[in-house]
């Protein structure tokens, strides 16, 4: 594949060495600006990664970013979309009311292996660990002590 080639105009690579001397940016905006600054002017991907401490990949990544996005974009994060909820508002306030209630029969209080189970066989949920029931309840500052 044919690497493609920076070419940084005065005015952008004035603003990245602006960027990389300021010491008040995010470090992951200045290691871009560095990336784009070593690319315009002539190293190879490899030797920016290892100057960097990151990989080539990365290096492509920023440079391809810059010619088809734009500088800014290219200094800047994407977004990751987040993982989907394990448990939705119904099922988590299902999860909820049941820690609040009584505990099974011929026990002092509910457990976190409890209250997983008793969501699986009351159908709220197919699958569910007792994590996702440990980090729900933390949310609500609910303690099953």
């Amino acid at each position: 594949m044919e690497k493609r080639v920076i070419h940084l105009p005065l005015r952008e690579r004035e603003k990245l060495s602006k960027l990389v001397r300021n010491g008040k940016i995010e470090a992951d905006i200045v290691k871009r600006a560095y990336m784009l600054l070593h690319s315009d002017s002539g190293m190879s991907d490899v030797a920016i990664a290892a100057f960097l401490l990151c990989s080539e990949d990365t290096v492509r990544r920023a440079r391809v970013r810059y010619l088809t996005d734009g500088l800014d974009a290219a200094l800047e994060d994407q977004t990751h979309p987040g993982r989907e909820p394990s448990l939705n508002s119904q099922q988590e306030a299902y999860l909820i009311a049941l820690a609040c209630s009584q505990p099974p029969e011929g026990r002092d209080r509910w457990t976190l292996e409890l209250l997983t189970q008793r969501m699986v066989d009351d159908e709220q949920i197919a699958a569910l660990s007792t994590e996702t029931v440990r980090l729900s309840l933390k949310k609500t500052n609910l303690n099953l002590g």
